[in-house]
């Protein structure tokens, strides 16, 4: 098994491609060990000494070092770790998990649809290509409220990406959205 590795923005970031599917259709982000108790992979990388967070992607790992840990020391024991994970044919994710609330108006149901079909075709391809992803959290009043998650969680140019880039998109696609906000989950 050959595993490619990639730079993202996010210098404390690296993504992982196996080569094959890990999440296929969703994401799962875990900020913390304790939280990817349903993930027999992301538990597994938690235990590495510096893995800060761990992020599965469709086809991708993307793994967040802590200050501490450097690469040259750490991304060895990353591939190691997902390599004998996927040989062993183990699984990614154990269980099912629940479907994350939106905060939406019933009214604004349609333009809702029409941001969502915009970040699905326009931005997450794109943010998935840096080892990362973005999630639609709501939408109140004009404000579209998004999650950053992966490689754009703590990147420095991720409060430029969603400013500038998606909020300025949103804004000329659909003249409703007044602003675009970074939510926490």
């Amino acid at each position: 098994m050959f595993i490619e590795t990639e730079g993202t923005p996010n210098p404390a970031t690296l993504k992982f491609l196996p080569g094959r599917d890990v999440m296929g259709d969703g994401t799962a982000d875990f900020a913390t060990a304790s939280a990817a108790e349903r993930s027999p992979l992301a538990h597994a990388l938690f235990q590495l000494p510096g893995v800060a967070r761990v992020f599965l992607g469709g086809d991708f790992v993307t793994i967040t070092k802590s200050d501490l840990a450097d690469w040259q020391t750490l991304r060895p024991e990353v591939l190691g770790l997902i390599m004998e994970h996927f040989v062993a044919d183990r699984p990614v994710m154990e269980g099912t998990h629940d479907a994350l609330d939106e905060d939406v108006a019933p009214e604004d149901r349609e333009i809702v649809e029409q941001i969502k079909e915009l970040l699905d075709t326009r931005v997450r391809p794109a943010v998935a290509s840096d080892g990362g992803d973005i999630v639609f959290r709501g939408y109140r009043e004009g404000v579209v409220m998004l999650h950053m998650q992966g490689a754009c969680s703590g990147c420095p140019s991720s409060s430029a990406t969603l400013k500038h880039g998606i909020e300025n998109m949103l804004k000329h696609y659909v003249p409703e959205v007044i602003s675009v906000q970074q939510v926490e989950m």
